[in-house]
């Protein structure tokens, strides 16, 4: 396996390099052709967490991981960031092909690319590997849906902003209509087709949505039926056993039998497409606003290192 450091090489001598985004060849056979990069924060311990996180359209991975807040996070909570990255020649826009179907599939293309990433890293540097979540934006949230259909025994939770449920497309002219209006199914249909997607029976990775009311790119519809889905899988009602507000947006909670939180949803009222961030220094806040990532006072990136322990 090589790692090329990105921006350019050190010369001379001096002190030792701090932590940086760095792209990893050889990670596996790759059927999915994706690009791996990978931010290690300095002198990170064996057994801490790991993070995938899925950029959007048009975006890079070194982009979306500085930008949302997540390379910060990572020094701040110890923890490892894996961040995939699509190639023009996959996808023209740069999209994770989330739509379609060899590219969903468990141990077929992006997805089996992008879990060969999740083993190289849990071989390199000793992480948890009942410490891996994986989150996105966009098509990257709808490939987060996939990722925890398909391999739900590799990941703990999932974050998904502004992104769809699993297999609402899985051609590319399906893909638009789930966009927007949104695809209307039971919560049982919503299931069946996680349950179908690996012959894993649980127990099921937990599941936050991120939406923003005035999403017309990718309608607010989708988050409904994401709780739906995953509320179904873990065997619970789609109703919320709780309800509050946080920095002021509406928040909601849905609870197994044991009382334990496993699906949520933050809606981030007159939020158009993109990532909620809350630029500033230190706790709470974290990332820095730019195109489809959106300075609204709340950083979701921060929300789900809370909700998944990071820092524990």
């Amino acid at each position: 396996m090589s790692i090329v450091l990105l921006g350019g090489l050190l010369v001379g001598a001096g002190p030792a390099a701090a932590a940086s985004i760095t792209e990893v060849t050889g990670f596996g056979a790759n059927p999915g052709a994706l690009r791996m990069f990978r931010y290690v924060p300095d002198a990170l311990p064996a057994g801490r967490p790991v993070v995938v996180a899925l950029h959007g359209c048009g975006q890079t991975a070194a982009g979306y991981g500085t930008d949302s807040g997540w390379v910060e996070l990572a020094d701040r909570a110890r923890f490892t960031l894996v961040l995939p990255e699509q190639q023009a020649a996959n996808n023209g826009s740069r999209c994770f092909n989330w739509f379609q179907a060899a590219d969903i599939a468990r141990g077929q293309g992006e997805a089996e690319s992008i879990a060969q990433m999740v083993h190289a890293t849990l071989a390199d540097t000793g992480a948890d590997p009942a410490r891996v979540d994986v989150t996105g934006l966009s098509a990257g949230g709808a490939m987060t849906s996939v990722l925890l259909a398909a391999y739900p025994d590799m990941f703990a939770g999932g974050g998904v902003v502004a992104g769809l449920p699993y297999r609402c497309a899985t051609v590319l002219f399906e893909a638009f209509s789930c966009m927007n209006p949104g695809r209307n199914l039971t919560p049982a249909q919503w299931g069946d087709r996680v349950r179908a997607a690996s012959p894993h029976r649980g127990p099921w990775p937990t599941m936050t949505v991120w939406h923003g009311t005035m999403d017309f790119l990718v309608a607010q519809a989708n988050q409904r039926e994401l709780v739906e889905q995953w509320t179904n899988v873990h065997g619970i009602p789609a109703t919320p056993s709780g309800t509050d507000t946080v920095a002021g947006y509406p928040h909601a909670v849905y609870r197994d039998g044991t009382g334990r939180t496993v699906v949520e949803t933050y809606t981030i009222t007159n939020m158009g497409h993109g990532q909620p961030v809350d630029p500033g220094a230190g706790s709470p806040r974290c990332g820095r606003a730019t195109a489809y990532v959106l300075d609204v006072n709340i950083c979701a990136a921060h929300h789900l290192a809370l909700f998944w322990a990071l820092a524990g």
